[in-house]
C-alpha cells in the first residue's frame, strides 16, 4: 500500500510528464538512427535547451503572477542585449566583465520600462510587453548595425565548452534552476508570486505587496532575457538581430509543457528542463525523418497542442 502511495505521488507531479515525453522522443530517434550518435545528440540536447530553459524561467514567475500576465519583449531584449554585451566586450578578454555588466543593466532597465507601460499607462501585459519588443528591435537595429562583433577567447570557450560531454552552459543554467526553485518554494517572494497568481485581491489584504511583487518579476524576467542574449552571443560567436525570435513562443511552450499553470498560482523549475529537452529532441526527431520545414512546424504544433491538452486533463481531474 505504501509503495502504491508513492508511485501516485510521483505520477502526480506535473514536471515527470515533459521529462518522460522527453525521453520517449530521443529513444524514437535512436531507434531511427540504430543507436548512431547517441552521445551527441543528448551533448547538444543539454546545450541548446538551456537557452529555453533561462528565459522559460523568468517567463514562469510572469505567468505564475495570473491570467493576462505575460512577457512578449523576450526576443527583442535578447537581441538588444546580446548586441550591447559584445559591443562592451570588444573582443577582449580584459572587458568581460564590462559587457556582462551591460546585458544585465540592460535587462534591468527593460524590466523597468515594461512595468511601468502596465502600471503607470495602465496597458495590459501583452500589448504593452509587445509595444516595448518594437522599441528595442529598432534600438537593438541602430546599436548592432556595425559588423558582427565576435566575443572574447575565453568567453567563447565558456560558452562553447565541454566536460565530459556536458557543456558549460548547461551545468550554469542547472544551478541557476536549483537557485531559482529554492527561491519559488522557499522564500517570502515565491510564496508572494504564487499567493498573487491564486487571487490578487486575497494575496493583497493579506499584507502582499502586490504592485511591487509584479515589478521585481517583470525585471527578474528581463534580466534572464538578456542573460540568455548574453550567452547566445558567445555560443553564436556574435550577436545577430534575428537570434532571439525563436524565443517568443518556445519561452511560453516550455512554460504550460512543463506544468506551470496559465491561470497562475502554481509553478515548478524542473518541468521548464523536461519540457525544453522535448522540444528539442523533438525537431532533432523530425529532422532525422527527413521532415520538411512545413511540415515539422506543422507537426511541432500539433504535439504540442496534444502535451498541452493532456497535461489539462489531468489538471482537471485532479481539481
Amino acid at each position: 500500500m505504501k509503495d502504491f502511495t508513492l508511485v501516485k505521488r510521483v505520477l502526480d507531479k506535473p514536471w515527470l510528464w515533459s521529462f518522460l515525453a522527453a525521453l520517449l522522443i530521443w529513444a524514437a530517434t535512436l531507434v531511427f538512427n540504430r543507436g548512431a550518435g547517441s552521445g551527441a545528440l543528448l551533448s547538444g540536447a543539454l546545450g541548446f535547451s538551456a537557452f529555453f530553459v533561462i528565459v522559460g524561467i523568468g517567463q514562469m514567475f510572469v505567468i505564475s503572477t495570473g491570467p493576462g500576465n505575460i512577457d512578449l519583449s523576450i526576443p527583442a531584449n535578447v537581441a538588444l542585449s546580446g548586441a550591447v554585451a559584445m559591443k562592451l566586450m570588444d573582443s577582449q578578454n580584459e572587458l568581460i566583465w564590462l559587457g556582462v555588466l551591460g546585458a544585465l543593466a540592460t535587462g534591468v532597465v527593460v524590466g523597468c520600462g515594461n512595468y511601468a507601460l502596465i502600471r503607470l499607462l495602465r496597458i495590459p501585459p501583452i500589448i504593452a510587453t509587445l509595444s516595448a519588443s518594437f522599441l528595442l528591435q529598432s534600438l537593438a537595429i541602430a546599436y548592432g548595425r556595425s559588423v558582427r562583433i565576435q566575443p572574447p577567447d575565453d568567453f567563447y570557450a565558456f560558452a562553447t565548452g565541454k566536460v565530459l560531454g556536458v557543456p558549460y552552459v548547461a551545468l550554469a543554467v542547472m544551478l541557476l534552476a536549483v537557485l531559482m526553485g529554492v527561491v519559488l518554494t522557499r522564500t517570502l517572494y515565491g510564496r508572494w508570486v504564487l499567493a498573487i497568481g491564486q487571487n490578487p485581491r486575497a494575496a493583497e489584504l493579506a499584507g502582499v505587496r502586490v504592485a511591487r511583487v509584479r515589478f521585481v518579476t517583470y525585471v527578474l524576467s528581463a534580466l534572464f532575457a538578456s542573460l540568455c542574449g548574453l550567452l547566445l552571443a558567445g555560443f553564436s560567436g556574435g550577436a545577430s538581430l534575428s537570434m532571439g525570435d525563436e524565443y517568443l513562443l518556445a519561452s511560453i511552450a516550455v512554460v504550460v509543457i512543463g506544468g506551470t499553470s496559465v491561470a497562475g498560482g502554481f509553478a515548478n523549475v524542473p518541468g521548464i528542463w523536461g519540457a525544453a529537452l522535448f522540444l528539442y529532441l523533438l525537431v532533432s526527431m523530425l529532422n532525422s525523418f527527413g521532415a520538411s520545414a512545413g511540415v515539422r512546424l506543422i507537426l511541432t504544433g500539433v504535439i504540442i497542442i496534444a502535451v498541452i491538452t493532456a497535461m489539462s486533463g489531468r489538471q482537471t481531474a485532479r481539481g
